[in-house]
């Protein structure tokens, strides 16, 4: 194989109890790749990783992964091909009997690390990498799932594999503990090694592009037009959707004073309370997707006046709008937010 190509798939089946999965499967990988093989539930997903550490056989097809050839490995050559392999489980596998701490030596001594001060060193950097330094005393049970998991990646960079497969890594996690695991995986991707994530959480690609392939009616192929589509959709917020102001301006560094949001719809009406960090006068364009979009389509951010009645407007006999359109004109503390 050329040499910054770390694994080549060409035409491979791989069969999981009788039942064929994949066929005619093709995937190269290179160094520094950040990669999805998305599909549905039972597409042939965590099938195609398990062949990658021989847990499931690869039938037909030429398979090469690193110095290995995939289709002729025997029995002892396999937990050498592990060791090159960083392996992340949806269901954590940490072992529940013993400390965070003592989980990670078992993995170093069983592979072949023997001096007590190097593995010592090896489990505070890799904890200081997933930002869990203080968790090395905890048994799995004192964690969260988020932190688990987190656990379970510090397990698989142990021995520096340069490839880091990840089945599944927020299948049992929170939305926002998800994009801080994927977010890691970015960055050991950005380090120079190559990452593999199995997912059917597509927003992740949304938030952290990459290569994208599919697995679908037992094909895999990239998805060039996936990818493509899942990053454009970072500029595009849905017309009906609420806006997030606290992450839409988080970029901004100078505070203000906590703000009213109104909404996008014909008649705005008052949707949350938030603290975002814009400047006086700053504009921002928002893209809406699959709307018309005129000038007169705003949101508006209003500075609250303390302890002044919501229906004030009513009482001078005006409506929302009219109301919207003189503070607007006169008040220098009124920020617009124009749609274009």
């Amino acid at each position: 194989m050329e040499e910054d190509i770390l694994l080549k798939l060409e035409n491979v089946e791989i069969c999981r109890e009788e039942n064929r999965v994949l066929h005619d499967a093709c995937l190269t990988l290179r160094n520094g790749e950040f990669v999805y093989v998305i599909g549905k539930v039972g597409s042939g997903k965590s099938s195609l990783l398990k062949s990658l550490y021989c847990e499931i056989p690869i039938l037909r097809g030429e398979a090469r992964i690193m110095d290995y050839n995939l289709t002729k490995m025997k029995r002892k050559d396999i937990p050498y091909l592990r060791r090159k392999l960083g392996i992340v489980f949806q269901d954590f596998q940490l072992l529940t009997d013993r400390s965070v701490s003592k989980n990670l030596e078992f993995v170093l001594k069983a592979t072949g690390w023997r001096d007590k001060k190097a593995i010592k060193e090896r489990i505070n950097e890799v904890l200081d990498k997933v930002e869990l330094p203080d968790k090395r005393d905890k048994f799995p049970h004192q964690l969260s799932g988020g932190e688990q998991q987190r656990i379970v990646l510090a397990r698989a960079l142990l021995n520096a594999p340069p490839i880091i497969l990840a089945d599944e890594p927020t299948g049992n996690i929170d939305p926002e503990t998800s994009y801080r695991l994927v977010e890691l995986l970015k960055d050991i991707c950005d380090s120079g090694k190559t990452v593999v994530i199995a997912t059917h959480q597509y927003d992740l690609i949304k938030h952290f592009p990459g290569k994208v392939f599919r697995c679908e009616n037992g094909v895999l192929q990239e998805d060039v037009s996936f990818a493509e589509n899942q990053a454009a959709m970072t500029t595009i917020i849905s017309e009906n959707s609420v806006i997030d102001i606290e992450s839409l301006t988080k970029e901004i560094e100078e505070p203000t004073v906590v703000h009213e949001v109104i909404s996008l719809n014909e008649n705005p009406e008052i949707l949350s309370h938030t603290e975002p960090t814009l400047q006086e006068g700053q504009e921002i364009t928002l893209v809406t997707e699959d709307s018309e979009i005129t000038d007169s389509t705003t949101v508006l951010i209003e500075e609250k006046i303390t302890e002044e009645p919501r229906d004030a407007s009513e009482e001078n006999g005006l409506s929302g709008n009219d109301e919207t359109k003189k503070k607007d004109d006169n008040d220098p503390d009124f920020v617009g937010f124009e749609l274009i």
